[in-house]
């Protein structure tokens, strides 16, 4: 299978080489060199007297995807998650979920529960053969607090009273060193006392916040006394009112890294300024003696950037609250529960993830790429089935003279022409069938291999049929195309062949056809950058959603939710996992059958 090839801009789907993963090297590095090889594991996350207890690590490598639950996940979560479980799975290991839940105010359950259905419908598990991975942040709230203590009294961090602005204003900027707080020089013991203060609920929200004391004039200003804990009274979803303070996620994060066992720790490249401060925590916390050695390791890749969409949470919310969509699960939308809905597949996303690899360079990939996955994925699996999205009759006006009394004749497909093991469809040709107002002309244009008056095509699985003209209504309107059957040419009987044409159409008989709304989607955004114009809204496509009112065959009239099938001419579809009945059929457009965007 082709793949595409990445480049500094944008990545033309076209081009394929084999795609760039470093982490692989990475992994096989330290496999090869034993670096984690004599780890120890507790059977969950633990400090360094937990894991000396535990038995050898039966997991080669341990990685996790550790979102925070605030929000829906979207396409770019999707690579993380492939890459993460993918690598865990490939190296003999595992990949643990983890929810970093330390921001109350943001986090629910509901975004918990969806986060965990969207790692198993992309076919992934934190459940595995080693055990179970399941972890969340808060419930190491307590060795989190013990860390903040034991950092305090050793003097490496201090409790600031300073307000947010003021803290602010004095760590500096890339051309100026910041300013020590006036109180950074408290004794250890008046620290660890303000600390408890803050954790018994003593001062108000906003009033101090716990610091690293580190170096106010290093040149990362990630490392100029970053705050660990600030005070929030906020009821959290997992601990309640436990806690009126709360650790920040760039003190929680590494702490539950090393918790957890985990060897690579792999992340987006926002992260990168943060990893001298992921590293100076972690050992600190060996020197104290609440963590041990082999400690994990960060590495950062590109996230995806696909062209045409935009993945922030606050814009997204943007679209959401503004109604230019229905709801976090549009079919536009690049959120999990929207790709879902619209009929991408997890085949499809995993696809997507292996072909982009994983490097160190921010790069666009063009949106083709996903429809290519798609593509791949559906092209053995989805069922075929016609479909007329634009109907308009075709009435066969000497019907009684080719089949007689008979009112349908039957007709037959096979439901994948490369798989007759999915079997034949069935279907009847009728005296009026309905097809695509655009397969008729009244006047022949260059090209034009269709239905015009004197020219023959085909039905379809079905019989050659000659145009005769057509029906208007007062305004000249054209109401319903009129053809001629010849006869004795329908498909798989004696001398079918003997009739040449040069155009075949699809069709659907009046008579057994199940009518049908489809919502034939597009790109969401009608610009290859969208989020760079002063107004969000100015970049949307005004034609990324068209409802068509058609009809398809009886077996794709026949389908359950959330099936996918191939409309031949037109693309894939899939039944909408929300409005799809049985008596009311929707069908959602995933992608048509080659990419004909901006043509």
């Amino acid at each position: 299978m082709n793949t595409p090839k990445a480049t500094s801009a944008f990545v033309p789907a076209e081009e394929a080489v084999k795609p760039a993963n470093f982490l692989r090297n990475v992994i096989e590095r330290d496999l090869e060199a034993g670096t984690y090889a004599n780890r120890q594991w507790g059977g969950g996350p633990g400090d360094a007297a937990k894991h000396a207890a535990g038995v050898p690590d039966a997991a080669r490598v341990r990685l996790r995807f550790p979102p925070e639950p605030n929000g829906y996940l979207h396409v770019g979560h999707a690579k993380s998650i492939c890459l993460n479980f993918g690598l865990a799975r490939d190296y003999g290991g595992v990949c643990h979920l983890r929810f970093d839940d330390t921001n109350p105010e943001k986090e629910d359950q509901e975004y918990v529960d969806g986060i965990k259905e969207n790692v198993r419908w992309l076919g992934f598990d934190w459940e595995s053969p080693l055990g179970s991975n399941l972890y969340y942040a808060s419930d190491d709230f307590d060795f989190m607090y013990r860390a903040a203590e034991a950092l305090a009294q050793a003097g490496l961090a201090y409790v600031d009273e300073q307000s947010a602005d003021q803290i602010r204003a004095t760590r500096g900027d890339f051309n100026t060193p910041g300013t020590n707080s006036p109180f950074r020089d408290r004794t250890p013991d008046e620290n660890v006392a303000r600390l408890r203060e803050m954790r018994d609920g003593k001062h108000a929200d906003g009033s101090m916040v716990l610091r690293a004391k580190i170096d106010m004039a290093s040149p990362n200003i990630n490392l100029r006394d970053p705050t660990l804990y600030r005070i929030r009274r906020a009821h959290h979803h997992n601990t309640g009112d436990r806690w009126c303070i709360y650790p920040m996620y760039t003190f929680a994060h590494p702490i539950e890294d090393a918790l957890e066992r985990i060897t690579h720790s792999i992340c987006t490249l926002e992260f990168e300024d943060q990893r001298p401060f992921y590293d100076w925590l972690l050992e600190r916390l060996v020197e104290l003696g609440l963590l041990a050695h082999p400690l994990p390791k960060q590495y950062e890749f590109a996230r995806l950037n696909l062209t045409y969409v935009v993945t922030s949470k606050r814009k997204l919310r943007q679209l959401v609250e503004e109604k230019h969509v229905s709801g976090w699960d549009d079919p536009r939308m690049p959120t999990l529960v929207g790709m879902r809905r619209r009929g991408y597949t997890a085949g499809a996303l995993q696809l997507l993830a292996e072909r982009t690899g994983a490097t160190k360079n921010n790069t666009w990939i063009d949106y083709a790429w996903l429809d290519i996955a798609l593509r791949d994925d559906l092209e053995a699996k989805a069922a075929r089935a016609m479909a007329v999205l634009d109907p308009i009759p075709l009435k066969l006006t000497n019907w009684a003279d080719v089949f007689g009394a008979a009112a349908t004749e039957p007709c037959s497909a096979p439901a994948h022409p490369h798989h007759p093991e999915m079997g034949q469809r069935e279907f009847a040709l009728a005296p009026t069938v309905w097809i695509e107002r655009d397969d008729f002309l009244e006047v022949q244009t260059k090209g034009y291999q269709r239905l015009f008056p004197g020219n023959k095509v085909r039905l379809k699985y079905g019989v050659i049929v000659e145009c005769t003209g057509c029906e208007k209504d007062a305004d000249g309107n054209v109401t319903a195309v009129l053809a001629t059957v010849v006869p004795d040419t329908k498909s798989g009987t004696p001398g079918a062949d003997l009739v040449k044409v040069k155009g075949t159409i699809t069709w659907v008989s009046a008579h057994d056809g199940v009518p049908v709304t489809l919502n034939l989607y597009d790109r969401l955004f009608a610009v290859p950058q969208p989020g760079s114009a002063d107004s969000l809204t100015a970049e949307l496509n005004p034609h990324s959603m068209r409802v068509a009112q058609g009809y398809v065959e009886p077996s794709a009239g026949r389908l359950p939710a959330e099936t996918r099938v191939q409309f031949e001419r037109h693309g894939y579809f899939v039944t909408d996992r929300v409005d799809h009945t049985a008596t009311r059929p929707v069908f959602n457009r995933v992608t048509t059958l080659k990419d004909s965007w901006g043509k």
